[in-house]
């Protein structure tokens, strides 16, 4: 009992409402009868979340919610009105906002202000991505003035996306214990200063060293960037920053080659310029997150109130605290979250065991298509590097239509809301994923069995690059959503452990996509690519319809929806008898 009380107070009180009852029906204390609020819950999800991650890479949407240690105990069950238990009285020490009004709380700043964080927020996450794939179209050059091989030249992309899989470990618990301003600032100060020794490398392993560097602190944007818009949007008005900021996620590795292809096929510039130009674009995106980037993180923000009062009233205001005061900082604590527990996850869930397989399906090809574009337009077309970095530009139409997509599919969502009282089936989240599913699979069918042969035109296989952008993205953002709906309070770590294996994957496919598309040829890989596609194609459409019934019987999914739907029957079958 002790142990079910104490994760009772770990939820955010508006939840509690949901979760008095144990597994056998009986209660703990006792409690007025459930009252929901006259208006909708907050909702703890994102309408196009975090690359990690994202990621929400990889932090709950909810950031101001205490996040437990274990999973909520799964609570069904009926009793009496006079048995339920009373939730704790306000604690009248701790320090909150000064009402609804409140200016400090960056929920009530003002749009134009919300509006410069957000395009704050995309230029990071678009540089940082830009990052990860500019060296592609320089990797021949590279490889010819190292004199390595073509195995170790595709390292200089591989070491920079395993940076990106170990940097949330530390920029997540970090944006959280001291806030995301410094841990952005920080991050990417030493980002942009990292190109230098990768601009001036004398050899091949200063090179990968630093590229490795640099993906390991670039991917803190990716990992707070979404959580920065949750601070600052509510779930009903973010929808379109979320989608934009899905987007330039997409943008940036699309953009890499483009720019980097004008530079490496330039007569005055090398290959050293594509990270000189590099290190500029961080340099002019790290000076406007200095500007315009403030500390939106609302736990760091009340702890800077609380210790502004006992700075002025160090006797009244003994008692005083912040919620962040109480949260475990310990190492072992902050290890338990960040480490452990994503991947107990994934060993318990089924939902994030088939989204995380399929996502690595989709960021992988995305990352893949870095080597086999140039091998349909470069040796079978006889393009040029700029040329085939052109190519990019329809994945990148591709993306944002996928984005857009998202968002517009979504437009009915705040009603949703409302008729479920706050907490909306997860499942209603994949309706662009159904939509992108079909499309991927058509794309990439499309572009193996074009891109096969010389004497298709070279504008057919180009063509085909929308509808595979169009599906990653849509599928991408669809999925991600669904996962933070599903686990709420639980949607970091599901999302971390996602965030590791698609990562891995697309650091993965770096070493084998040349000789995958050389040795099978490209119709043949597309085909095993768009198989596997077609495979997990219906699964959104399952989930749609079965998703309810997996997540009844999960330890980590809260299932508000099934409690809210639940609640509403009992009020018809009540309302009937009256």
């Amino acid at each position: 009992m002790a142990d079910n009380e104490s994760r009772f107070h770990d939820l955010p009180p508006r939840m509690r409402t949901l979760t008095h009852q144990s597994s056998s029906g009986t209660m703990v204390g006792a409690d007025p009868p459930r009252v929901w609020p006259s208006e909708p819950m907050p909702i703890i999800s994102l309408t196009a979340p975090a690359f990690p991650s994202a990621t929400t890479l990889a932090h709950e949407e909810a950031d101001n919610i205490h996040i437990p240690n274990e999973p909520m105990p799964i609570l069904s069950g009926k009793a009496s009105e006079s048995a339920r238990p009373a939730p704790p009285p306000p604690d009248s020490d701790e320090i909150t906002w000064d009402g609804p009004q409140d200016q400090a709380n960056p929920q009530n700043w003002s749009d134009r202000r919300k509006w410069l964080i957000t395009a704050t927020c995309v230029v990071m996450a678009t540089n940082v991505t830009f990052a990860s794939s500019a060296p592609t179209s320089a990797v021949q050059a590279i490889r010819a003035h190292f004199h390595v091989s073509a195995e170790v030249s595709y390292l200089i992309t591989f070491t920079f996306l395993i940076g990106y899989v170990l940097g949330p470990f530390v920029w997540g618990p970090g944006s959280e214990l001291i806030g995301r301003r410094p841990t952005l600032v920080f991050a990417m100060t030493l980002y942009t200063l990292l190109y230098i020794p990768q601009a001036l490398s004398p050899n091949i392993e200063t090179l990968l060293t630093t590229r490795f560097l640099c993906g390991f602190f670039g991917v803190a944007p990716l990992v707070s960037g979404g959580s920065v818009l949750a601070d600052v949007w509510s779930a009903e008005k973010r929808g379109l920053s979320m989608s934009l900021w899905s987007a330039s996620v997409f943008l940036g590795p699309v953009l890499g080659p483009i720019v980097a292809g004008f530079i490496v096929d330039s007569h005055s510039l090398n290959w050293r310029w594509v990270f000189w130009v590099g290190m500029m674009f961080a340099g002019a995106c790290t000076l406007f997150t200095v500007i315009f980037l403030p500390e939106t993180y609302a736990p760091v923000l009340l702890l800077r109130k609380v210790k502004k009062r006992r700075r002025v009233d160090p006797e009244g205001s003994k008692r005083l605290y912040a919620a962040h005061e109480k949260q475990d900082w310990s190492a072992w604590g902050i290890v338990k979250r960040t480490l452990f527990r994503p991947f107990i996850m994934l060993s318990q869930e089924l939902i994030l065991v088939l989204v995380t397989i399929y996502l690595c399906l989709i960021y992988g090809v995305m990352y893949m298509l870095f080597e086999a574009l140039p091998i349909i337009f470069i040796e079978k077309h006889g393009f040029t590097i700029t040329q085939n970095g052109l190519i990019f530009i329809g994945v990148g139409i591709g993306t944002v239509l996928g984005a857009l997509s998202t968002h517009f599919l979504s437009t009915g969502y705040p009603q949703l809301i409302k008729v479920w009282r706050g907490f909306p089936p997860p499942e209603e989240r994949l309706r662009a994923a159904m939509l992108g599913a079909p499309v991927f699979v058509i794309g990439i069918f499309w572009l193996g069995w074009t891109g096969e042969y010389r004497s298709v035109p070279w504008y057919v296989p180009a063509i085909s690059t929308i509808p595979v952008g169009f599906g990653i993205s849509a599928i991408f953002i669809a999925f991600l959503s669904y996962m933070i709906d599903t686990y709420l309070m639980y949607g970091a770590s599901a999302i971390a452990a996602n965030t590791v294996a698609r990562s891995l994957m697309a650091a993965g496919s770096q070493l084998f996509t040349v000789q995958m598309f050389d040795k099978m040829g490209v119709g043949y890989a597309c085909t095993l690519l768009g198989g596997v596609g077609l495979l997990l194609a219906p699964m959104p459409f399952l989930f749609f319809r079965y998703g309810a019934r997996v997540r009844e019987g999960s330890r980590w999914a809260p299932g508000l929806d099934l409690k809210v739907k639940k609640q509403i029957e009992e009020e018809k079958i009540a309302m009937a008898h009256d």
